[in-house]
C-alpha cells in the first residue's frame, strides 16, 4: 500500500484532515523555545499566535526529525496539529531542501495509521515534502502475516495533502512522485529476501518493470553467458545452484537524445563471500548486495517514464556467491569479457569481477558517460561512515555526480584513484590480480581496478554505496530501515542534468 499525494491550495486551519502538519525550526540565541517555519500562519492565527508556545511547552525543540503532536482543541478543523522538526536554517532563515524532505518524512513515518494529514511544508518547498512525504511512508510488509500487514503493523498514511500557491504545482508533484516511485521500486527489490529474489527471478523482474515502460529487454542466461565469454559473472556464480544472468535495458530517449548514457549495477543477489567465506555475524545483510542493480533498473525505467531526452542502457550483472565444490577459488584466474585475465586472491571481491563484464560490454554501445554503482567494499564504511557514498571516476564527472548527490540528500563525496595503487594489483600470472596484498585504501583499490576495464577517455563515475544503500540502524527522516534505494535520485539528476546541459 502507496501514500496517495495531492495538491492543494487552501487554509490549514480550515482544510478537513485527521491531521495538520507545520514545520518547527529551533530556538535562536534567546532561547525561548522553537519557532514556527513559514506556512503555518493560518494555524497559528487560530491558535491566538500561541502556537508555538504551546509546542515548547510540550517539550518540542524544532530539531531535526522530532515530531510533536498538540491536540487542536477545535482551534482549527484537523484534530491533531503535528510539529515536525526541521533544524537550524541556512543563513538566511530558509530551511534547505533536505531539512524539509527530512522532516516530511518524518511527519510521514509518525502519522502511519492516519487517514489524511495536510502539510504546510509543500509551502516551504513542494518537491522535497513530496519526496519526503512519500518516502517516509514506504513500508515493506509482503512478508509480514497473511494479509500483508503483519500483527500490530500500521499501514502507511492513506493521503498527504501538501498545501502550496505554486503555478505548476500538479506537474511537480507528477514528476516528484514518479521519482519517489522509482526509489520505492529500488526498495523493495533489495528487501525482497534471497530465497525468492536469485538472479533468474531478480532478471524476471527487471523484464517485467522495462518491458512495462516501454524499454528494450535482453537477458543473457548461464549459457549464453558462456558462449559471450564472460569469465567474471560465471566465475562468481559458479558455485550456486541459481546461475547467473545478465540484464540489458534500454530507453531510447526519444525523438533527438542530447547524449548517450551507460548505466552498470552491482547485481549480487546474496553474497556468502564464497570460498573466502563471511563472517556469520550480520550476513543476512548481504541481501543488499544487488542494491547498485535495483537503482540502475529502477532509474532506467524512471528515465522512460519521464520521457528523459537521454538514451540510457542499463546492463546489470546478476549472481549468487555460494561456496560449493563447483565454486570458483583463491588462486583461479578469469578470463573476463573482453579477453582481460584476473588472478583471484580473495572471492569475497567478487563485485568488481561481475562490473568488470558489465562495464566492458556498456563500452561497446559507444556511450559519452559512464555511471556505475555498487555496494563494493566495507571500506568504504570504514572511510565515510554509512551515510556518504564514496563517488570516484574521471575527476570532472565525478565532481559533477558527487555535487548532485549533496544536492538530493542522498550524500557523496568525491574520492582519488591514486595511480600509486595500481602496481599493488600486479599479479604473478595474470593481467591483474582483484585484491591488493594489504588492506590500505581498500576503497580506492577497488575503484583503480575497476578503471583497467573503462573505455579510455570516456567520462565515468563509480559509487561505492556499500552503506548508504541499507540501513540497519533505525529509521531517520524519510528513510526506514532495510533497503534505502540510493543512488536513485543521485543518478536520475544527473541524467536530468545531462539532458538540459549535455
Amino acid at each position: 500500500m502507496s501514500t496517495e499525494l495531492r495538491i492543494r491550495n487552501e487554509s490549514a486551519a480550515t482544510a478537513e484532515a485527521d491531521a495538520v502538519v507545520v514545520g518547527l525550526i529551533p530556538a535562536g540565541s534567546d532561547g525561548n523555545g522553537p519557532t514556527l517555519a513559514p506556512g503555518a500562519e493560518e494555524v497559528d492565527a487560530a491558535f491566538g499566535g500561541k502556537l508555538a508556545e504551546e509546542f515548547a511547552l510540550a517539550g518540542a525543540s524544532g530539531k531535526a526529525d522530532e515530531v510533536v503532536r498538540l491536540p487542536s482543541r477545535g482551534a482549527v478543523a484537523a484534530p491533531v496539529v503535528v510539529g515536525v522538526g526541521l533544524g537550524k536554517p541556512d543563513a538566511d532563515g530558509k530551511p534547505e531542501p533536505e531539512q524539509v524532505r527530512r522532516a516530511s518524512g518524518a511527519a510521514a513515518r509518525a502519522l502511519a495509521g492516519t487517514g489524511t494529514a495536510v502539510s504546510t511544508l509543500g509551502r516551504i518547498d513542494l518537491p522535497a515534502a513530496a519526496e519526503g512525504s512519500s518516502l517516509g511512508a514506504y513500508t515493506f510488509t509482503a512478508y509480514k502475516g497473511s494479509n500483508g500487514n503483519g500483527s500490530g503493523a500500521k499501514n502507511p498514511v492513506e493521503r498527504v495533502d501538501l498545501l502550496t500557491t505554486a503555478d505548476d504545482g500538479e506537474e511537480t508533484l507528477r514528476r516528484c512522485a514518479a521519482v519517489a516511485d522509482a526509489v520505492r521500486t529500488a526498495r523493495d527489490l533489495i528487501n525482497t529476501p534471497p530465497n525468492d529474489l536469485y538472479p533468474e527471478t531478480f532478471a524476471a523482474r527487471a523484464r517485467e518493470l522495462g518491458e512495462a515502460a516501454g524499454l528494450e529487454v535482453e537477458v543473457l542466461d548461464d549459457a549464453a553467458l558462456a558462449e559471450g565469454g564472460y569469465g567474471g559473472v560465471l566465475g562468481v556464480g559458479s558455485g550456486s545452484s541459481r546461475k547467473p544472468r545478465l540484464v540489458r535495458l534500454r530507453w531510447s530517449g526519444g525523438d533527438a537524445p542530447r547524449a548517450k548514457v551507460a548505466l552498470v549495477g552491482k547485481g549480487i543477489t546474496f553474497d556468502t563471500g564464497g570460498i573466502s567465506i563471511k563472517p556469520a555475524a550480520n550476513m543476512d545483510h548481504m541481501t543488499s548486495d544487488m542494491s547498485g542493480a535495483a537503482a540502475v533498473i529502477a532509474t532506467t525505467v524512471l528515465a522512460a517514464q519521464l520521457g528523459l531526452p537521454v538514451a540510457v542502457t542499463a546492463t546489470v550483472p546478476m549472481a549468487e556467491n555460494m561456496p560449493s565444490d563447483t565454486a570458483y577459488r583463491p588462486g583461479d584466474v578469469l578470463r573476463m569479457y573482453g579477453g582481460k585475465t584476473v588472478e583471484v586472491l580473495n572471492t569475497d571481491a567478487e563485485g568488481r569481477l561481475i562490473l568488470a563484464d558489465a562495464i566492458v560490454r556498456a563500452g561497446e554501445d559507444d556511450p559519452d558517460y559512464l555511471i556505475e554503482t555498487s555496494t563494493l567494499t566495507g571500506a568504504q564504511m570504514v572511510a565515510l561512515g554509512t551515510r556518504t557514498a564514496g563517488i570516484m571516476g574521471s575527476d570532472e564527472f565525478r565532481d559533477r555526480v558527487a555535487r548532485h548527490a549533496q544536492a538530493t540528500g542522498e550524500g557523496g563525496w568525491p574520492m582519488p584513484l591514486p595511480d600509486h595503487l595500481r602496481p599493488d594489483l600486479d599479479s604473478r600470472i595474470a593481467d591483474i590480480a582483484n585484491v591488493t596484498g594489504h588492506r590500505f585504501g581498500g576503497m580506492l583499490a577497488a575503484g583503480v581496478f575497476l578503471r583497467e576495464f573503462v573505455p579510455e577517455n570516456l567520462p565515468w563515475a563509480h559509487i561505492d554505496v556499500a552503506g548508504p544503500a541499507f540501513n540497519s540502524g533505525g529509521p531517520w527522516g524519510y528513510t526506514g530501515k532495510g533497503g534505502t534505494g540510493v543512488p536513485v535520485r543521485t543518478i536520475f539528476a544527473v541524467l536530468s542534468d545531462i539532458a538540459e546541459n549535455g
